[in-house]
């Protein structure tokens, strides 16, 4: 039991060691680095939205999304059958550089989100290409701090971890732990390293310079990708390109899911490739059980496994105070949240997944 503790201490203190770093380097959008560019040197941007039956989301997302100071707002509707396309039209009705348009039902071997992003670089006219989920929520001037901060890191291609907004037990026992594993597995410093394996991206808001996009295929070169984004950033370290990252922070926010039932539907479908394989998300979410549920278990009896316990709580602590989500009482769930992970890993074991009504391999 020693060693086992020995070996779980070893990891905490290696992730809270990372977090450290990130917790003082890791950008976040509008803590004032950087103004938003002028106009003379300002790109032409498009802000470009695919919509997959986001009737119920588009009313808390479109204002925001027309706010924005940029020169096209394309939304593009990917065979909804909520009603998307009518909601969305009558929202942006008016706004001279907004408009809603039809998409095409997708070719063999794509993946619909990559099918219908493919379809709004190919309409868009600006030479900075920002790709919006429609269930983002951004705060004025979001945009132009996203082009502002990807000149400054120099980036070719940029995305942004969107603060994650949870209205459920189930929601905030899992999807802050997107944050988590970024904020302590992967140092900020080594962007700009020579490293191609450090590489990620979120899809919910990502940008590319119009050279960039070409130069890597855009979409067209990660169609069969299920986790699309993180192909694109590995795509953009291989290319020699530069990869910009940011935390969302009061900016851009988003609600990934609507309760527990979409949480597991919706992460499981991209854990597997993520991980690695079979072998790698068994392995990995057997050791998190060990390390964050087991201490809990166990201090009752041992005292010595109080240590563990509290680093566990205090990593998700500081996640949640660099992310802006300031949920630090939720730190205390920790312990809980292999737990609830169980039924995403058990379910991305499984054959085809399915998401919005369409069938994922």
């Amino acid at each position: 039991m020693k060693r086992l503790r020995g070996a779980v201490m070893a990891f905490l203190a290696l992730k809270l060691g990372v977090l450290a770093v990130n917790v003082l380097r890791f950008p976040v959008l509008g803590r004032g680095r950087h103004r938003p560019v002028a106009d003379g040197g300002r790109p032409a941007v498009s802000l470009l939205v695919p919509m997959r039956n986001e009737a119920g989301r588009l009313a808390g997302s479109v204002p925001g999304l027309l706010a924005q100071r940029v020169d096209e707002v394309i939304l593009l509707d990917d065979e909804s059958t909520d009603g998307t396309r009518a909601l969305a039209t009558s929202l942006v009705a008016g706004h001279p550089h907004a408009r809603v348009e039809d998409g095409a039902p997708a070719p063999p071997g794509w993946v619909g989100k990559s099918w219908a992003c493919h379809q709004l670089a190919a309409r868009a006219a600006g030479s900075r290409l920002v790709f919006c989920d429609a269930d983002v929520l951004l705060a004025d001037g979001a945009v132009e701090t996203v082009v502002a901060e990807m000149q400054a890191q120099r980036a070719d291609v940029f995305s942004v971890f969107c603060r994650q907004v949870t209205g459920s037990l189930g929601e905030h026992l899992i999807t802050p732990l997107i944050d988590d594993v970024l904020l302590c597995f992967l140092p900020f410093g080594l962007l700009a390293a020579d490293v191609p394996a450090a590489a990620t991206a979120s899809g919910a808001l990502l940008a590319f310079t119009r050279p960039a996009y070409d130069r890597l295929g855009g979409f067209a070169a990660v169609r069969g990708e299920i986790v699309e984004d993180v192909a694109i950033a590995r795509r953009t370290r291989r290319a020699g390109l530069k990869l910009g990252l940011a935390l969302g922070g009061g900016l851009a926010a988003t609600r990934m899911y609507d309760g527990y039932g979409q949480v597991v539907a919706g992460l499981a479908r991209g854990l597997r490739p993520v991980a690695g394989g079979r072998t790698r998300l068994v392995l990995g979410a057997g050791w998190h059980l060990v390390a964050y549920t087991l201490p809990w278990v166990l201090v009752w009896r041992r005292r010595g496994w109080l240590v563990p316990l509290v680093l566990g709580v205090t990593e998700r602590a500081l996640v949640e105070i660099k992310t802006e989500r300031r949920a630090v009482g939720q730190a205390l769930l920790t312990p809980l949240s292999p737990l609830a992970a169980a039924p995403i890993v058990a379910r991305a074991l499984r054959g085809n997944q399915r998401w919005k009504g369409r069938s994922y391999p």
